[in-house]
């Protein structure tokens, strides 16, 4: 009753700070989605044969459930249907989620988004390819812009206080980030030569050096993790360059201008690229650290097939053995 009572209180603030967004009184059981699934459809897709409907179980998901239903062969009529895992209520706030979600969507980075239900939402499918680790090292990709040892409590208490006093005083600007597994999150149409994002569960404003040390995380891989392959520091500072250089141009289009008088211009400097680097490879310790973190919150509420809990390990160990040498970077004078 008390669980029933929190989502319902949950989608509450959902409706509330979405009502453009049409909601469906339907609930979709994450165990087998697709009875669930089907009558969404038939409420958004009424001219559709039930019969004729086929569905795709998407299995790249470690939060929630997801499902492609679709008539056409290539799947260029699909409807994507995505149900929230179970007590992801707990570290994901689903009224920011959304309200990211219409953000993005406004300024076309994001596919459409149908409706909610009680448990999820349906959105437009994006035809294109899901970038992994072995994409985000690419040049063309990046112009575009069992036996456990968990920490203690107390170890952990230590490194949070370590973190908070230590990473704020790196100068980082706070800007609008993804703050999730970045390149499985990311369409990239090559025929069009245009990327959106999906999945917007974890995004919100955060240090820009958090969001790209997170996404430099996840050139060792998500779930058979080599960080032998996490970026160089040439690979690192060639990414940066062109972050840097369309991050300053968009900054400068803001100023309008204005920004020309007085000398401005958007070239990169050495100075500010090896700033970013350093601030970066710090930011990726707070990355790992999170995500351990999480893993151990899901490794307790989940009924998803993921082992949850060697995934925070792995984190935690790369956390502890990355930091004494992150530590020695210094940002020059």
């Amino acid at each position: 009753m008390e669980e029933d009572q929190q989502q319902q209180q949950q989608q509450q603030r959902v409706s509330a700070s979405s009502p453009t967004i049409q909601r469906i009184s339907i609930a979709v059981d994450e165990t087998n989605v697709l009875p669930g699934a089907l009558q969404l459809i038939r409420k958004l897709r009424p001219q559709w044969e039930t019969e004729r409907v086929k569905t795709k179980l998407f299995t790249d998901g470690i939060t929630n459930k997801l499902m492609a239903c679709f008539t056409d062969e290539k799947m260029r009529d699909a409807v994507l249907v995505r149900v929230y895992g179970r007590k992801t209520e707990l570290i994901v706030d689903r009224a920011n989620e959304l309200r990211n979600f219409q953000v993005l969507q406004d300024h076309g980075c994001a596919p459409n988004l149908y409706f909610t239900f009680e448990n999820g939402y349906c959105y437009e499918f994006l035809q294109g390819k899901a970038l992994g680790p072995e994409h985000v090292r690419q040049p063309q990709i990046f112009s575009f812009h069992q036996d456990l040892s968990i920490p203690s409590i107390e170890v952990l208490e230590e490194e949070i206080c370590w973190m908070k006093e230590h990473l704020s005083q790196l100068g980082s600007p706070v800007v609008f980030c993804h703050n999730d597994l970045l390149s499985k999150n990311i369409i990239y149409n090559e025929a069009e030569g245009h990327v959106r994002f999906i999945d917007y569960e974890y995004t919100g404003y955060n240090y820009q050096a958090y969001d790209i040390g997170n996404h430099f995380n996840e050139f060792a891989g998500l779930n058979e993790v080599d960080y032998s392959l996490y970026p160089c520091r040439e690979v690192q500072l060639q990414w940066l360059w062109h972050y840097l250089q369309a991050y300053k141009r968009l900054g400068l289009e803001d100023q309008g201008e204005g920004s020309k008088s007085r000398g401005e211009s958007g070239a990169v400097s050495e100075g500010e690229l090896e700033t970013l680097y350093v601030q970066v490879n710090q930011f990726a310790l707070a990355s790992h650290f999170i995500w351990a973190c999480w893993g151990l919150i899901q490794a307790q509420f989940s009924t998803i097939d993921f082992n949850f809990a060697r995934y925070a390990d792995i984190r935690f160990k790369q956390y502890f053995k990355a930091k004494p040498v992150v530590k020695a970077l210094k940002m020059s004078k």
